[in-house]
């Protein structure tokens, strides 16, 4: 008997000197996860136009979009729709666009749509055509000196739009 508790305590301490040589690189994963698990990870800013506090729910914000709803409705007169858009719309697209100091449109993209590529492309190029918009009012510029504007395109069937700015009142029935 004695032989036998011999063995197994011989076997006992086998074991364990054979996990000595996991444990410090154990050790080390498990102090690495927690001091990783410690850290904070901020991922990199990416620059925003923010609307400075003046423009939020500002009457000279809301002039301000008319003014350039109206400049995109002059300088596109053949695509713009007469009286009442029909109630069921082909397309509405809003786009994003972000405007400087002098009216100069720096950025433009499409921020949603229904997935109508002509009705996107004629939203953007009739923007585009606006240029140079009116210049905005400096209190509605943000720190980099810009304004960002959404406006949306509403399109009846035939390829003719209204920008919400000014839309009257959507027809109720389909014809």
């Amino acid at each position: 008997m004695p032989v036998r508790n011999l063995h197994r305590h011989s076997h006992t301490a086998h074991h364990r000197h054979a996990r000595w040589p996991r444990l410090p690189s154990y050790s080390a994963a498990l102090a690495a996860a927690l001091i990783a698990s410690a850290c904070t990870v901020t991922p990199p800013q990416r620059p925003l136009a923010t609307v400075p506090l003046a423009a939020i729910n500002s009457v000279t914000l809301d002039q301000y979009r008319s003014a350039v709803a109206q400049r995109i409705v002059e300088r596109n007169p053949s695509y713009v729709q007469q009286g009442s858009l029909q109630a069921m719309l082909r397309s509405l697209v809003v786009v994003s666009f972000v405007v400087d100091g002098r009216g100069q449109i720096v950025a433009s993209s499409v921020y949603r749509t229904n997935g109508d590529d002509e009705a996107e492309g004629t939203a953007l190029a009739t923007l585009r055509r606006a240029a140079p918009l009116p210049q905005p009012p400096a209190k509605l510029l943000d720190r980099a000196g810009h304004l960002e504007l959404f406006e949306d395109w509403l399109f009846n069937d035939n390829g003719k739009f209204q920008l919400r700015t000014f839309a009257p009142t959507q027809a109720q029935t389909i014809d």
